[in-house]
């Protein structure tokens, strides 16, 4: 079932109906369904469509061929072009007749086999760029590469492309569009162990609770789920035991430079030199407070939900795991899952804060939104935010996050109310968001002060 990717098929078919040449990069995450966007995209097209294999030049080219003759003849051929270049000048010259797409899925696999194959893209492009009506696609999971070797200034290929798209994992809207069963707090659990990429949603049943499905998949040794994330490192970098030592540290409860190298034995440079590759991956993201650029108080988090949810779950229980003890494995996990969720209940917090922007709802007109802590001069301790937007020097929205079984009384609001003075804003607008609902009392206290938007998870649902 292929949803969501709605403004991705859009910008696609732009570039499609210009009948002129198009180039354009699709890159992202492995999984997070950029094969699945192009298949559909292409399904009522004319295509060539052509996945690179991580193998040498010959095989790449043989395969492409086939490709290429199958899709002008409908037969299977044995024969290959020459070259990559002949195959390549073929399909543009096809393309000069009729509006032609030619994807190349898994581009980085077939470049580093064939070295000259960006250069002869360069040159078949400036060759055939107003003649033909090629819309050529590359596609590719190794973010490094298509930065570096597709869209980066130095590039062969640069100045060449008319679009480009970062794929990223569906938001917790298009998720909860994915199943149709599951119930309210289900679907918010869900996301919040597999996040938003396709091919781990394609693995959850909205017809088994949320407990089943983590028992069938996290909890299961015979599932894909169960090794995921250590195999993607292994397919991502060079020394996955130190990136693993990393998350693991920072799922843990390391979240500083000082803390993560202490956890994992090595030196703050050399922490950093692999951090900086886990958030180019997205599976890492570095947060400082709200409103400044660079900060010592800077630090890090597991940014996939997947991730997040398998490290701070899986390994310390692998032993009772492997024995299929998932039962077991459970109780265990569940009386931590209400704290767990509350990262991943501001982050669906903060995407129904930006729907409200997007539609014209929101009182305050905000540029961003983030997390604040810092010092309470009053107190003279550690406090934090939320959720934090300005709109200018004069208006902000302040917002807290509850994530309990219990309606969330007056003193939640009060403690909001005193640290949205720590800044100095003429207007602000305070937001209180419960999992289930509020106190009578504190219900009267959002009316008396008169600048508060009260929301439970149930009504939020209802407009992501």
């Amino acid at each position: 079932m292929f949803i969501g990717r709605k403004r991705e098929l859009a910008s696609l078919d732009r570039l499609y109906t210009s009948n002129k040449f198009e180039f354009t990069v699709i890159y992202g995450r492995r999984r997070v369904g950029k094969t699945a966007l192009i298949n559909q995209f292409i399904k009522d097209k004319k295509a060539i469509y052509f996945m690179g294999v991580e193998s040498n030049a010959k095989q790449n080219l043989e395969n492409f061929s086939r490709n290429i003759i199958e899709f002008e003849t409908g037969i299977q051929a044995k024969t290959a072009f020459a070259s990559f270049q002949a195959a390549l000048e073929h399909v543009f010259q096809m393309a000069e007749k009729e509006r032609l797409i030619l994807a190349i899925d898994e581009y980085p696999y077939v470049a580093r086999s064939s070295k000259s194959l960006a250069s002869t893209l360069q040159l078949l492009i400036d060759r055939y760029k107003d003649s033909s009506q090629l819309l050529l696609i590359l596609c590719g999971s190794s973010m490094s590469y298509m930065e570096d070797h597709v869209l980066a200034y130095k590039a062969p290929l640069y100045g060449r492309r008319t679009g480009q798209m970062k794929l990223l994992p569906f938001d917790f809207g298009d998720t909860c569009r994915y199943f149709k069963n599951f119930s309210e707090q289900d679907k918010a659990l869900i996301y919040g162990a597999v996040g938003g990429t396709p091919q781990y949603l394609s693995q959850m049943n909205d017809r088994q609770s949320f407990e089943e499905n983590i028992k069938n998949t996290f909890l299961n040794p015979a599932s894909s789920l169960f090794e995921e994330p250590e195999n993607l490192l292994k397919q991502e970098v060079r020394e996955p035991a130190l990136y693993n030592a990393i998350i693991t540290a920072i799922a843990t409860g390391a979240s500083r430079m000082a803390e993560i190298s202490i956890k994992v034995g090595e030196d703050t440079s050399v922490c950093a030199s692999y951090l900086k590759n886990l958030v180019t991956l997205g599976l890492v993201q570095k947060e400082t407070p709200y409103g400044e650029k660079a900060s010592r108080k800077s630090i890090y988090a597991i940014a996939d939900n997947m991730f997040r949810f398998w490290y701070r779950f899986v390994p310390e229980n692998h032993s009772i795991i492997a024995r299929r003890a998932a039962d077991l494995a459970y109780k265990r996990i569940e009386p931590y899952l209400s704290d767990y969720m509350g990262k991943v209940f501001e982050d669906i917090c903060q995407q129904y804060l930006w729907k409200l922007l997007l539609s014209d709802e929101s009182p305050v007109q905000f540029k961003d939104l983030g997390r604040w802590w810092g010092t309470d001069p009053s107190t003279r301790r550690q406090t934090e935010i939320d959720i934090m937007g300005e709109q200018d020097r004069d208006h902000a929205l302040f917002a807290e996050c509850k994530w309990i079984n219990e309606n969330v009384d007056a003193e939640v609001l009060e403690k909001l109310a005193g640290r949205s003075q720590l800044f100095h804003y003429d207007h602000a607008h305070l937001y209180l968001f419960a999992k289930n609902g509020f106190t009578k009392g504190c219900i009267e206290q959002a009316d008396a002060l008169g600048n508060v938007t009260l929301v439970t998870y149930g009504d939020m649902l209802q407009n992501l």
